[in-house]
């Protein structure tokens, strides 16, 4: 019984001590919320020079496909700007809404819905997520993710 209790009780102070060091307030996380907004109007905006102004200058695009297990990937603000800009000419309606994001220290996801036309008319719809790598306040690694779903044919 005695074992019992004081396994409880170490196990609840850990608990409380682990929450009370990794939980940011919603205040301090703001500045995050805001870089993660900002990107993502970015994105719906297709600005790429704004994308890039939230990222380090060695950021890292992993993109969600690719021949690599973890997709294609771009390293540099000149090699991902230009990943960004094929996204936009392949898809000139490209838009990511309902975006929701997490943070938890230096890293974050943000969850949306991805929508565009392709350049034969066939529409895409897919759920996905970002995962962030923060440096110094900027974006270091954007790995993207998303449903495998084939395109919605013209009618």
């Amino acid at each position: 019984m005695k074992k019992t209790l004081f396994l409880f009780i170490t196990i609840l102070i850990a608990d409380i001590l682990m929450a009370q060091i990794t939980k940011k307030t919603e205040t301090e996380n703001k500045p995050i919320i805001a870089i993660l907004d900002g990107f993502a109007n970015a994105f719906n905006a297709h600005d790429v020079d704004r994308i890039l102004s939230y990222m380090t200058a060695d950021c890292v695009f992993q993109a969600s496909s690719g021949s690599d297990v973890d997709g294609e990937k771009f390293s540099g603000k000149e090699a991902v700007k230009n990943a960004f800009e094929d996204v936009f000419k392949n898809y000139p309606d490209a838009h990511w809404g309902n975006v929701r994001h997490f943070i938890s220290g230096d890293r974050a996801v943000s969850e949306w819905i991805f929508t565009g036309t392709k350049l034969d008319g066939s529409k895409v719809e897919v759920t996905g997520c970002d995962l962030f790598t923060f440096h110094d306040g900027k974006i270091a690694i954007k790995n993207s993710y998303r449903k495998n779903r084939p395109p919605i044919l013209k009618s």
